[in-house]
């Protein structure tokens, strides 16, 4: 992900829109003007004018942070492997169609009539099936780190569980367990 320059505080407003978002940022600091308060990790300062390798060594440690702070996309392959980031996991025909679903709308509320269709398109079968399946999911899908939500009245949503990034320093701590 790239790291956004802002002008502080000039561009103050658009600094707001970037830390919303989530954006990483590099504030360049006016002369004589305090650095904001208020930062997060995705966000670091510098004063203008500045020496380039001082500019380059911060935007190397932002898009660093960013690397190992961004939840990674999931990705879903033609076999039924569940890949986020350096963990993954192998889901059967049903379920693995049903995750389709949901990560086309991640984040968003899908409903149980389009997951039902999406998990049995020659049919859905009754309630209970959807239900038991949604619940197989919600146990295999926390190994990499999502979660599916009831949304009441509504459907489910497809979400990566807050404070659980994966990052290349866990990923590799998994893959040591795995050798060992």
């Amino acid at each position: 992900m790239d790291v956004v320059l802002v002008r502080w505080p000039a561009e103050r407003q658009r600094r707001e829109r970037l830390r919303a978002a989530g954006d990483p940022r590099l504030l360049l600091l006016e002369p004589g003007v305090a650095p904001p308060d208020g930062g997060d990790v995705l966000e670091d300062w510098i004063r203008i004018p500045a020496d380039e390798a001082d500019l380059l060594d911060r935007l190397a440690g932002l898009e660093a942070r960013a690397a190992t702070t961004l939840p990674v996309a999931p990705v879903l392959d033609d076999d039924g492997v569940l890949r986020v980031g350096g963990r993954w996991v192998s889901l059967p025909p049903v379920e693995a169609r049903i995750t389709g679903a949901l990560l086309g709308r991640l984040g968003l509320v899908v409903s149980r009539d389009v997951l039902g269709r999406a998990g049995w398109p020659e049919g859905a079968p009754g309630r209970n099936a959807l239900d038991v399946h949604v619940l197989r999911l919600r146990r295999r899908l926390s190994e990499v780190r999502l979660a599916i939500r009831t949304v009441r009245s509504r459907g489910y949503l497809l979400e990566h569980v807050p404070g659980a990034s994966v990052t290349s320093a866990s990923v590799r701590r998994q893959e040591d367990v795995q050798q060992a």
